[in-house]
């Protein structure tokens, strides 16, 4: 699977290379971006996903401190435009109000 994709990628690269400096420096610097964003949202993912599984856990102390540092995270990201303010804003919504039900539940 992905020696498949890395040879998709590859003749990719050689049927559509840039023709000037200009477009081949723009190509080098998208592909460098993209890298750098797909880990960036990488970060994003696992700081819900540790919410999450505190959360599972059942413990509302511990949820709640993983929630505060996830946050700073998450809004962190959201101000670099690697995932929507609106996104965050909900997914947050969402966490803090899944830390609550935790202590009615409780």
């Amino acid at each position: 699977m992905l020696i498949k994709s890395l040879i998709q990628i590859f003749l990719y690269r050689i049927i559509y290379m840039a023709n000037t400096a200009q477009a081949r420096k723009r190509a080098r610097q998208a592909d460098k971006q993209r890298s750098h964003n797909a880990s960036q949202r990488s970060t994003l993912r696992t700081a819900i996903k540790r919410v999450r599984q505190a959360i599972e856990a059942g413990d509302k102390a511990a949820a709640q401190s993983v929630f505060q540092q996830s946050v700073a995270v998450i809004d962190r990201l959201a101000d670099k435009k690697i995932c929507h303010k609106n996104k965050t804003s909900r997914t947050k919504s969402r966490l803090s109000a899944q830390i609550k039900a935790i202590a009615a539940a409780a």
